[in-house]
């Protein structure tokens, strides 16, 4: 059963209110807190940047949409992003109304919530620069969803503060306002406590606001780092607010992009962030990618069987697994909860560590516990 609203504050301990933000499905709460684990926003479905399933969208065809929902689900994402930012280059040359977003994403987005909400029953975060689709979003939602984005820009700041009111939802509220995104952190920290001030007037709570202090590529600026670091820690005890990131935007342009961002998310977290809007998703491993270390393999003259288990030879050659499975940025955050004492006695992290069967439920252990030794004589 959902928890109460009620429950979005409660005192710390040791220093000040705990921020806790609650977001809902139908059945199920995510809460984004200062004393909570971690919380995953998964980003897959976003048809910008992604050819394929822009094309599928236009088509009607949602079945990948669907596909990610389950996938990103299983992974371990605690709210699933819904963006309907989708071009649909055919159906313009027939209608020109196509080439407007205002006219298309509504639509789209009312479609969307309602095909994820059918095979998932984890929260949603409406995202669309479009304040139709986000309205849209918001009345087909069921429960309490997060909303994406407000930004410190006014005419934004009036379209999407009053629909936040009005749905009483939680908001994620971007650092960059009429002047662009600025480089100097301090200048987004101004912009982020205006619109925690300017919701206040719409009798918007701080502990519905989360801020995104916005992550520059680390490849473009040396300090990117240090910067986010530094605005979360100021955004958590100066504002007493909830943060989050665009994750991968750390590792823009750069080789072992996971190496980047596995480092990264810890180190914010520490910092005090407590979400994060990412993939959770560890691709899987295609037939091109099969065949192409098979090919390797048999230059380097070593013999594989032909009816080898396409599963088995992605595991044992290293390139991972023919089926969706928590990437490694998922472990690292598991990993950091555990470090940060918000996994009481690693049970989350020894679960996620258990094999796993195809629905995602904890594969049973033979000849006693998994991973243990067996007893002698």
């Amino acid at each position: 059963m959902a928890a109460p609203l009620a429950f979005r504050q409660t005192k710390h301990k040791k220093d000040h209110l705990m921020t806790r933000t609650i977001v809902e499905s139908k059945t199920k709460t995510a809460i984004i807190g200062f004393d909570q684990p971690f919380c995953v926003i998964g980003e897959r479905i976003n048809p910008t940047g992604r050819k394929i399933l822009n094309e599928e969208l236009e088509r009607g065809d949602f079945s990948r949409v669907e596909a990610d929902a389950i996938a990103q689900t299983l992974a371990g994402a605690n709210i699933l992003d819904v963006n309907s930012g989708a071009v649909f280059s055919n159906k313009m040359a027939e209608d020109p109304r196509y080439a407007d977003n205002n006219f298309v994403e509504p639509m789209l987005m009312k479609d969307l919530v309602e095909r994820v909400q059918k095979v998932t029953d984890i929260p949603l975060c409406i995202d669309s620069s479009v304040p139709g689709a986000l309205e849209n979003g918001l009345a087909a939602a069921e429960g309490r969803p997060l909303l994406n984005s407000v930004t410190g820009e006014e005419e934004r700041l009036e379209l999407v503060l009053p629909l936040v009111k009005k749905y009483n939802v939680p908001v994620v509220a971007i650092s960059n306002d009429d002047t662009g995104i600025s480089e100097d952190p301090d200048v987004r920290f101004a912009v982020a406590k205006k619109i925690v001030e300017r919701a206040a007037d719409f009798g918007i709570p701080a502990h519905d606001i989360v801020v995104d202090p916005l992550v520059m590529p680390i490849g473009a600026m040396g300090t990117a780092g240090l910067q986010v670091y530094t605005l979360v820690r100021r955004l958590r005890e100066e504002l007493g607010v909830n943060t989050t990131c665009g994750a991968s935007n750390i590792s823009f342009g750069l080789p072992n992009r996971h190496g980047i961002n596995n480092a990264f998310l810890p180190m914010a977290m520490a910092a005090g962030m407590t979400s994060a809007i990412m993939n959770p998703v560890a691709l899987p491993v295609g037939p091109k990618k099969l065949q192409e270390k098979l090919d390797a393999l048999a230059k380097a003259g070593i013999i594989v069987p032909d009816d080898i288990d396409p599963e088995l030879l992605a595991q044992l050659t290293g390139l991972g697994s023919t089926k969706p499975q928590p990437g490694k940025e998922m472990e690292a955050i598991r990993a950091a909860n555990f470090l940060m004492d918000q996994d009481p006695s690693g049970a989350a992290w020894i679960n996620f560590n258990k094999p796993k069967n195809a629905d995602g439920s904890t594969a049973a252990a033979r000849g006693g516990r998994a991973g243990g030794r067996r007893r002698r004589g």
